[in-house]
């Protein structure tokens, strides 16, 4: 092991693993490569190793398989009411049938490319795939039923059999997490970088955890592919933490670099993660073209098409109506709340920067004294968000009904007449106060391509991130929007609000 590298390892807390005695080291693995160990202890280590690792992966597999198969047959009993041999042939074929057509579309096998596994990303595949398969139960029960079925049984087939797969793998998921050891990673690159991994795995409920940060720069990561040195010190660290996943901080946007260090973890049987520089500006809106034998990345447009923007407002329209009718009586009673508990307007309102720099008047409940403005300035040295932001956890100008409203997230209730009004979104950058907005300069001021959200992408991070990273968060918001992030956006929020894990 390199002295001087050596003496750069960041250990996090729980990064000595204990061996688990259980796995059998002898137990070969497929894709362990283990011939370029050193001893034979080495090779047995290394074989344990990679047997923990698929068993975590495997049980995962099977939990998701279990979940798809029983939502499925939950959902063809109903719909089928299976009384007779014929219609229990149908199970006997559907069943099976959707699980291999779930394996084809792959999502059995994403959860091990990802750190963070969320039912909500595969949402529209599944609706895609359960469609297809109530299509094929069609064509099944008609060849060995010679029956077809209704309109209202397509339909509760299809939509019962996605809402209850939806549930099932969120389950399932759930239970693998809690049986599962967690996954634990060194992170290899920056050193701002690798700590701030770890800072985003912690808030992000992932059942993972970065047991070391190892910081090396270009030249050293270059380096792996000749340096038998170096290629000692990752597989020694490996080995000695147990790791799962080694999590690579590319430096630059070729990459080419870091295949040796790619390599050196693949034939370990360890997971890899990459984060390349490129995409905290392109985010994952890309799409890979080959080119003849060249794989090339397709960056999407910034910003919203005409067509677009009209999806979004329409979306925006039609929830906040629906939502202002729900929520109209709670608003009532908070507005008496308000009334009886401090002298003042029941409406704070502050101007704002919106779209294309824009100012307007956003509305919340008041859940301060009536003249906390004027007292902000004496109360900067308690501020803990950061240059640029002013928040403090218990602030002092804070009423008793305000601080109920602030844990709740109801005091921005009033923000759906913005909404009605068009100065806001649902979903979108935060709409900064004019002198936060000052300091967003150049390029970051591209933030304001899209009309400000009462909720949006950091806001459901479970902490305010600093003011450079906010921006960077809304630039990648809006290069890569759909209207599908929005809604999964708002449902995280709920999530959120539930938890009381108001930022």
């Amino acid at each position: 092991m390199t002295p001087q590298l050596a003496t750069r390892l960041i250990l996090h807390e729980g990064s000595l693993a204990e061996l688990d005695q259980e796995h059998d080291p002898a137990r070969a693995l497929p894709d362990a490569d283990v011939s370029y160990a050193r001893s034979e202890e080495e090779r047995s280590i290394h074989r344990r190793l990679a047997s923990a690792i698929l068993s975590r992966e495997a049980l995962r597999r099977r939990l998701l398989g279990a979940a798809d198969m029983l939502a499925v047959l939950i959902a063809l009993g109903w719909v089928l009411n299976v009384n007779d041999i014929g219609r229990a042939a149908v199970l006997l074929v559907a069943i099976p049938a959707v699980v291999v057509l779930f394996k084809m579309s792959g999502l059995y096998d994403r959860d091990d490319l990802h750190l963070v596994q969320s039912t909500l990303d595969e949402v529209p595949t599944l609706l895609t795939l359960t469609g297809t398969f109530a299509v094929g139960v069609i064509i099944v029960k008609w060849i060995l039923v010679h029956g077809t079925l209704n309109g209202d049984q397509v339909a509760e087939l299809w939509l019962g059999s996605f809402a209850l797969v939806v549930a099932a793998r969120q389950f399932g998921r759930w239970l693998a997490g809690r049986i599962s050891p967690l996954e634990r990673c060194l992170v290899i690159g920056e050193v701002e970088r690798a700590l701030r991994i770890r800072e985003r795995l912690a808030s992000s409920h992932a059942r993972a955890t970065v047991v070391a940060s190892l910081p090396l720069q270009a030249a050293d990561i270059e380096e792996v592919e000749r340096s038998e040195e170096l290629r000692d010190l990752i597989l020694d660290l490996v080995t000695d933490l147990e790791v799962h996943r080694v999590v690579v901080v590319s430096p630059d946007t070729d990459g080419a670099h870091i295949v040796g260090l790619i390599r050196v973890a693949q034939t370990v049987g360890v997971r890899v993660s990459v984060l390349p520089r490129m995409f905290e500006a392109v985010g994952s809106a890309v799409e890979f073209d080959d080119v003849d034998g060249m794989t090339m990345l397709g960056i999407r447009r910034f910003g919203l098409s005409n067509s677009s923007r009209f999806l979004k407002r329409a979306f925006d329209l039609a929830v906040t109506s629906v939502g202002l009718l729900a929520v109209a009586p709670v608003m009532a009673v908070i507005a008496i709340a308000i009334k009886l508990d401090s002298p003042g307007p029941v409406l704070f309102r502050q101007v704002r920067v919106g779209r294309d720099g824009r100012r307007f008047q956003i509305l919340k409940f008041r859940s301060m004294e009536a003249d906390a403005e004027t007292r902000k300035d004496e109360l900067r040295a308690y501020n803990e968000a950061g240059a640029g932001l002013f928040k403090i956890r218990d602030d002092p100008r804070m009423t008793r009904v305000g601080g109920l409203l602030r844990r709740a997230s109801l005091d921005e209730l009033p923000q759906l007449l913005n909404v009605i009004g068009g100065d806001m979104s649902l979903v979108g950058p935060r709409p900064l106060v004019v002198d936060e907005d000052a300091l967003v300069l150049g390029l970051d001021r591209g933030r304001l391509h899209l009309t400000p959200g009462i909720t949006g992408p950091w806001q459901v991070l479970g902490g305010r991130p600093p003011m450079q990273e906010m921006v960077g968060i809304d630039w990648l918001y809006v290069s890569n929007w759909s209207l599908w992030l929005d809604v999964k956006i708002l449902l995280r929020t709920v999530r959120h609000v539930l938890r009381r894990s108001n930022v």
